[in-house]
């Protein structure tokens, strides 16, 4: 590991959890046993943005539910983990089947259940409102809250390193605007 900006410029993929993380971590139960969480599109689209460029995008959360896999999809992330109660062998799995180098990676959390993931790659990262100890064991910590831009601000830096930011003006599918 060296300096983080040339640390960024060369990462292959980027791992989030989602409460906490994609979200602010509220979440309000439904009568059917799904939950309604609130995204940030900017951080949506930064995440599709990500995929359409090359980067791969995981998500591994304990976290459950038809509107949160329906989100994802909506996305474009291919694999994601969810009701995942053993994080650190889903970041292995990952690692393995895409032949990722854990030091190329970043995760990024915001509780106690993420620190073994965040151990396990090159960089960590963290949104501003993250567990006291999430935050000690982060290279970088958001100036944004979970929920409210944390994802775009790594993606964006990411993606600016790599000189692949705002390179085309489509959507979120990769779909020009209709005029």
């Amino acid at each position: 590991m060296g300096n983080f900006k040339e640390d960024i410029a060369r990462v292959e993929a980027i791992v989030l959890d989602v409460d906490g993380v994609m979200t602010d971590g509220g979440i309000i139960p439904t009568p059917d046993g799904d939950f309604i969480r609130r995204y940030d599109a900017k951080d949506g689209y930064s995440i599709a943005s990500a995929m359409r460029e090359g980067l791969k995008v995981f998500v591994i959360s304990g976290g459950r539910g038809r509107m949160l896999e329906n989100r994802l999809t909506m996305l474009g992330v291919e694999r994601m983990y969810l009701n995942c109660m053993d994080k650190s062998e889903a970041m292995r799995e990952i690692m393995r089947d895409y032949n990722l180098d854990a030091e190329y990676m970043i995760y990024m959390g915001d509780d106690i259940p993420d620190l073994e993931c965040m151990r396990m790659v090159g960089v960590p990262v963290c949104p501003a409102d993250a567990a006291m100890e999430v935050i000690e064991a982060s290279r970088y910590v958001s100036e944004f809250n979970g929920g409210h831009g944390a994802v775009r601000d790594i993606i964006e830096q990411v993606m600016r390193a790599q000189g692949k930011w705002a390179k085309n003006l489509k959507g979120v599918l990769g779909i020009p605007e209709k005029r």
